[in-house]
């Protein structure tokens, strides 16, 4: 587990944030997610609104990718680590209201995706894209 930086950390709200898993076999799939939310320094979390794929394949493998970018200033981070499907409790309940105030229609969460982050690389234009920053 690491630290994201500070500089990650107040980049994250408002942004797009697309999630990358793969099966145990090793199937890939990648999928946009508007709900990341940082929830302290080490670990960030998605609701699972329509993810059946990510689901499936967190459930054999609980490797996760999340990258996270503003083309509009070239600026983007991504975020490695194990996840961990939470269907229950205070970090659910809050995940469910989250959504609910989003926009009306949504779908109630099959569960929030909590994500220790273990590596931050900094995806931005550059001369070290891809460089691990933490």
């Amino acid at each position: 587990m690491v630290e994201i930086p500070k500089h990650v950390q107040d980049f994250l709200p408002g942004k797009l944030a697309w999630v990358a898993t793969a099966s145990c076999t090793g199937n890939p799939n990648t999928t946009p997610k508007g709900t990341l939310k940082l929830l302290d320094s080490q670990h960030v979390c998605f609701a699972d609104l329509f993810s059946g794929k990510t689901r499936h394949n967190l459930l054999e493998n609980k490797q996760i990718a999340v990258t996270i970018a503003d083309p509009s200033t070239g600026k983007g981070y991504q975020l490695k680590g194990t996840a961990e499907l939470v269907d229950s409790g205070p970090l659910f309940e809050a995940a469910c209201k989250q959504v609910a105030e989003i926009q009306k229609g949504l779908p109630t969460p099959h569960a929030v995706v909590k994500i220790t982050v273990e590596a931050v690389f900094d995806q931005s234009a550059g001369t070290e894209p891809g460089k691990q920053i933490a």
